[in-house]
């Protein structure tokens, strides 16, 4: 009898884009929960551990990407609300701020060309293909606007996204080792670092720390994503890979 209650609610799930709404809040709040058993171990990356889930999902039960995402638009949707909303604890560090816009300033812009040429450059030493190498450059980048820059400039969007979640994750498991071993202790500096390196993954760290280096990283999140946009494709054109 259970069974068939189950069966019966599949059924209707599958033909209504309340599937993709159900599935991906389900899969988050597992993740979420393992996460939180774990001690909020960085590997156990929530957004990580329920993507891989729902993965397995569709596989599974032969779910196109498309009927997922009727529903699974609703979540995609709030992404704007929820990076618009980054700008309350920052107001809370406008004076701060107004102090240190010169040196963040020369931090954004060096480390997003450090950051693309950088991993562009350790791609060719290894022989890895152009559109290979292409698909690396905006790997700091929040995926939807990754995605965009990599089509635009020749990559492979799907590549980058994969390349996008995996730089997130390493730089919240690794990023408070290495601040450690480098005696960096002030959040605002350690937060601008994170979101330039490991954009909203690093972000949603950063506030688990402290609220400061949440906002600051919020902050460097963004305005990585803008100058990213505007300067990597004329950048790469100028050396030469297009």
């Amino acid at each position: 009898m259970a069974d068939n209650q189950l069966a019966a609610i599949w059924v209707y799930l599958s033909a209504s884009p309340l599937l993709g709404l159900t599935v991906t809040l389900l899969a988050y709040g597992i993740a979420y929960r393992l996460y939180m058993h774990f001690n909020a171990n960085p590997l156990l990356n929530p957004v990580a551990t329920s993507v891989a889930m729902l993965i397995c999902l569709l596989l599974i039960t032969d779910t196109p990407y498309q009927a997922y995402f009727e529903g699974g638009q609703f979540v995609h949707f709030l992404l704007g609300p929820a990076t618009v909303a980054l700008a309350v604890p920052l107001y809370k560090q406008w004076a701060k701020l107004k102090k240190l816009w010169l040196p963040l300033t020369i931090t954004l812009l060096c480390g997003v060309v450090i950051g693309a040429l950088s991993s562009v450059g350790l791609a060719r030493l290894l022989h890895a293909g152009l559109q290979t190498q292409l698909s690396l450059a905006p790997k700091s980048v929040t995926a939807p606007v990754a995605m965009g820059i990599s089509e635009k400039i020749g990559g492979l969007p799907s590549l980058t996204a994969v390349f996008v979640v995996a730089t997130g994750i390493l730089g919240a498991v690794l990023g408070n080792k290495i601040f450690a071993l480098m005696r960096i202790n002030d959040d605002s500096i350690r937060g601008f670092a994170m979101g330039i390196t490991a954009h909203g993954i690093g972000t949603a760290r950063a506030f688990q720390i402290s609220p400061e280096m949440g906002a600051f990283s919020g902050l460097a999140m963004a305005l990585s994503t803008f100058t990213t946009a505007f300067i990597l494709p004329w950048l790469l054109g100028l050396l030469g890979f297009f």
